[in-house]
């Protein structure tokens, strides 16, 4: 049986992959192994019901998430965890109150920018940081064990989980989110796209009491329309808003608002490099980038590094995903880090990626300096970048072909110092991910294809 949580927590087509049994399930054994050591979990009379360990739970708003949200809540209580409901917020706000609301673990029920049958599970530690692999590896294992009929603890009268509402956490997030803005928006006129999400009404109100002038798109959520056509995977609808409206910039989220891409004036995307250049030098400029240090991953544009080298700056490059950014910020104590496809995390404000903060830190930039985006955007040069999946293929042996190591060693030799080549197996399909950058789109299309084919060749 393979493992159960994936780069960002379990997740799969609800109802199928993941059930409301998983679900309660899973629960249980995170509240086994997140609670607060030496919490007992016996019957313990009123008296010590202040010692009762914590959750904060959040969903999104995907139809699924509504049958999800009450296994979990009952799995939690029937573990003796009271439980902190707060409805339909972002995962970043899960995270925040997390940690705001000294809970000792957080719940975030969300498949992020996947489509609408999926969806996922989250856990935060206490703090509201992500977890890490070794307390994921032993909530899977305390699941297993449940799942084969090893009973737990499970308290009776007054020891169980009571369940409340805190519908007071909106507001907190966003006056969170307001409030560590170094200056308001004001005289901006900004599209937000909500991916018909989790950021439906924290983005607009945000932006809002930040002083922009906003045109929402992408804020009805009906449980069946996220990331429908809307969001940071699906920017054309951005693009148009902008354009209509005569806007300064436009911010798109994902489903859980984890993530944001932009837009500028002209319609032009701003990709997750672009943001994380603009905020480097922003931070830069004011004394908050540690380190003179930025983290990101492999998979960033050659034009990134080239133009973090040209602003004197420092880059830490990682695997691909979030949580492998998150473990070298927090390993050099470095404040911002994040992906191509929008994770930006700002550590200073944030224990992870959030989409909604990331925009209003953008906007800020754009209004302080009276500059364009697609101007301050220009900070680096995306180069032309070709990926290509190669299916069918023993990912296992990229590494040991000597075959294939020989192709990269030629293709380093045509792209020179202009270019770059990445092979990445993919972590969870058989196959492996050939991406090239070069100079010239051209250049990059012929030397891709070409590596390519020699992955079937020597993998095939």
């Amino acid at each position: 049986m393979g493992r159960l949580f994936g780069t960002d927590g379990v997740r799969g087509v609800a109802n199928a992959d993941l059930t409301a049994e998983m679900a309660l399930g899973l629960s249980v054994a995170a509240a086994t192994v997140l609670a607060r050591a030496g919490s007992d979990q016996g019957d313990r009379g009123d008296q010590e019901d202040a010692r009762r360990p914590v959750a904060v739970v959040g969903r999104d708003p995907r139809a699924s998430g509504e049958f999800l949200e009450a296994a979990v809540v009952a799995g939690l209580a029937s573990a003796g965890v009271d439980v902190v409901r707060v409805g339909v917020l972002p995962t970043p706000a899960v995270a925040y109150l997390t940690g705001s609301l000294r809970a000792d673990f957080g719940v975030m029920l969300s498949a992020s920018h996947n489509p609408m049958p999926d969806n996922g599970i989250k856990f935060f530690a206490a703090g509201g940081h992500k977890l890490a692999d070794d307390l994921e590896d032993r909530i899977e294992t305390a699941y297993r064990d449940h799942a084969r009929g090893e009973p737990w603890a499970r308290p009776v009268g007054a020891g169980v989980g009571r369940v409340t509402d805190y519908d007071e956490g909106f507001d907190a997030y966003v006056s969170h989110l307001v409030g560590v803005l170094p200056n308001k928006l004001t005289g901006l006129r900004v599209v937000i796209d909500a991916a018909h999400g989790a950021a439906s009404r924290v983005a607009p109100e945000a932006f809002a009491r930040a002083g922009a002038e906003i045109i929402t798109i992408g804020a009805e959520p009906d449980g069946l329309n996220i990331n429908d056509g809307y969001g940071s995977t699906h920017l054309d609808a951005l693009r148009t808003a902008v354009l209509t409206h005569g806007a300064h910039l436009g911010i798109a989220v994902d489903g859980d608002a984890d993530r944001c891409l932009a837009a500028d004036a002209a319609g032009h995307t701003v990709d997750g490099d672009q943001i994380l250049a603009v905020l480097a030098v922003a931070m830069r400029e004011a004394g908050t980038l540690v380190g003179d240090t930025v983290v990101a991953t492999v998979m960033s544009n050659l034009g990134f590094t080239l133009a973090m080298e040209r602003e004197g700056l420092r880059l830490r490059q990682t695997s691909v995903g979030d949580r492998y950014v998150l473990e070298e910020m927090k390993r050099g104590g470095y404040s911002l880090g994040g992906e191509q496809s929008g994770h930006v995390i700002v550590s200073d404000h944030a224990t992870t990626g959030d989409g909604t903060l990331t925009g209003l830190l953008l906007a800020a930039r754009v209004a302080a300096t009276g500059r364009p985006l697609a101007e301050l955007a220009g900070v680096m040069e995306r180069l032309p970048q070709v990926l290509i999946n190669v299916p069918d293929v023993d990912r296992t042996r990229v590494r040991e072909s000597r075959e294939l190591a020989e192709a990269v060693t030629e293709a380093e030799r045509q792209l020179g110092e202009t270019g770059r080549v990445l092979l990445r197996p993919s972590g969870t399909e058989p196959l492996v991910r050939v991406m090239v950058e070069a100079a010239d789109a051209a250049q990059a299309r012929t030397v891709a294809a070409g590596l390519a084919d020699a992955v079937k060749s020597a993998l095939g």
